[in-house]
């Protein structure tokens, strides 16, 4: 069966709550989609999300990336040939990997929905349903607890909580959340780069027992640094920045490892399948993953969860970058229950056009 139609296409997708993390205030995001059809009308979608300061890719460089190279990647060509086709695409759009993701991601749908079956059931399912975080980004105590109190009463459990523009203030927030929920909610903390050595032992001492896990407390160029630091912060502290496409992964596994836990997103490793190609390295070094997301579309949000759910390593969710999209272009994608997501039963990724 082979691509008959390939279309690129932008769209804005505006933020109904803007947000503020360590280093910028998010308050719209553009995504990238691409849509591959066959010759009998079967059509697979995906979508990029590209973050310039993390993998150096604006928008304008993703689609020039996608327009110049799709057509003689996919073009004629039989979707039975899938794994050629991927690997075709990891040569050709490597240094793009949010364009390689939306092109992976609709390859990926394309073929599942051909077979007739979800996604995670064809890469080998593992996983029925895991519980995701919710991001509250920097703002002072009162906010922030009105806004773990809107969540908490929506069904959700796990708070990710921004934080690394100033150490004390973090620490204030999180012992307030403390205080105020105890029990009821999980905290993870997301540094976004934002500390130093300092910062963060004094952070971890402060914090500790409270939190899961902190994300990328030291910049990603300090990984000498992160392994620095004692075991106990390490192994509670979780590659995001640091992480990008598989062969970065290598350098996180010498010892001493500077993380024990990864955070795969598709945009920073190129997709569905670079993805699991990092999971499995993890899983094999006893690395807990978490799944995590950039502002998506529905549509890419759905292909990190049929990964994740494909992952024997998957441990955490953080997959919840498209709920606050004023709009989006597909409905469907998963099911989410009190926090939990879960796939839904359609073939490929679950996704319909709106």
């Amino acid at each position: 069966m082979k691509i008959k139609n390939i279309t690129i296409w932008k769209e804005d997708l505006e933020l109904t709550r803007p947000y503020t993390i360590a280093y910028e205030t998010i308050s719209s995001v553009e995504n990238l989609f691409v849509s591959l059809e066959t010759e009998n009308g079967i059509t697979g979608i995906g979508a990029g999300s590209p973050a310039e300061d993390v993998t150096g890719e604006s928008i304008s460089t993703c689609e020039n990336a996608l327009t110049d190279s799709l057509e003689s990647i996919f073009s004629g060509k039989d979707i039975r040939y899938n794994r050629s086709l991927l690997q075709k695409l990891n040569t050709v759009l490597a240094d793009t990997p949010a364009a390689m993701a939306a092109a992976d991601i609709a390859l990926h749908d394309l073929t599942a929905k051909v077979i007739g079956l979800p996604l995670a059931d064809i890469l080998g399912r593992v996983h029925k349903s895991l519980p995701t975080s919710i991001t509250i980004g920097i703002m002072p105590v009162k906010e922030t607890l009105e806004e773990a109190r809107e969540y908490l009463a929506n069904g959700f459990s796990i708070l990710k909580v921004k934080t690394g523009l100033d150490v004390e203030e973090d620490i204030e927030r999180i012992l307030r959340l403390n205080q105020e929920f105890k029990q009821k909610i999980r905290m993870r903390v997301d540094a976004n780069q934002g500390y130093g050595l300092k910062d963060l032992h004094h952070f971890y001492e402060k914090t500790s027992g409270l939190v899961e896990f902190i994300e990328q407390p030291l910049p990603a160029g300090n990984l000498s640094k992160m392994r620095s630091l004692p075991e106990n912060i390490r192994e509670r502290s979780a590659a995001d920045e640091s992480l990008l496409q598989p062969k970065s992964v290598l350098d996180l596994l010498s010892s001493p490892r500077p993380f024990g836990i990864f955070n795969i997103k598709l945009m920073k490793c190129g997709g569905v399948a670079p993805g699991l190609e990092i999971a499995n390295m993890a899983g094999h070094a006893g690395i807990d993953l978490m799944w995590g997301c950039m502002d998506e579309s529905i549509v890419s949000i759905a292909g990190a969860l049929h990964a994740a759910m494909a992952s024997k390593a998957t441990k955490y969710l953080d997959l919840d970058g498209s709920l606050d999209l004023a709009r989006d272009i597909v409905s469907g994608g998963f099911i989410m229950e009190n926090g939990w997501l879960k796939t839904t039963d359609q073939p490929g990724l679950g996704v319909k056009r709106i």
